[in-house]
């Protein structure tokens, strides 16, 4: 690059007085600077495609990269499904028909099979809320239990009116 140091400058600048002339030299120098600003803008417009082109290219390689070592996980764990799938229809093959019979789980023990409890479901919902606070808690410490609308309000806590006996 142009190494322009103040010597230069000042030199440049007298030739210019020189020969321009004082009344044109302000025009040119508007003039230079502006070319020079597009010039510069232009460069750095090529550079930022260049850069730009350059990461494109190095994430099109890392997406085949990725995309590589998904297809590799991917018929890893479809090959390990299907021997896991085997080993578990080896292990459970008789215990498909729940035990009925306390004889029938004295027979399995004696000939070495090993004997499962048949599952029961719990009787709890657990998509139901419980409530977290109890009841008596709440009466105790004067916790509104119930919700009432803001007329039942007014009207529960509005004064009677007085009336004469």
């Amino acid at each position: 690059m142009i190494d322009l140091g103040i010597s230069k400058l000042a030199l440049i600048g007298a030739v210019a007085l020189v020969v321009i002339g004082p009344e044109k030299l302000p025009r040119v120098a508007r003039t230079v600077g502006a070319l020079l600003g597009k010039a510069q803008r232009y460069v750095a417009d090529v550079k930022a495609e260049v850069n730009r082109s350059m990461e494109l290219e190095e994430l099109k390689k890392m997406k085949d990269s990725v995309e590589n070592a998904a297809r590799d996980v991917q018929t890893s764990v479809e090959s390990g499904a299907s021997d896991f799938e085997k080993s578990w229809s080896e292990a459970t093959a008789g215990l498909d028909e729940p035990l009925r019979e306390p004889g029938e789980a004295d027979a399995l023990q004696s000939l070495g099979q090993p004997v499962f409890p048949v599952y029961k479901h719990p009787k709890k919902n657990f998509r139901l809320k419980q409530k977290a606070v109890p009841q008596w808690f709440k009466a105790r410490s004067g916790i509104r239990t119930r919700t009432q609308s803001g007329a039942a309000r007014v009207a529960r806590f509005r004064p009677r009116p007085f009336q004469k006996p």
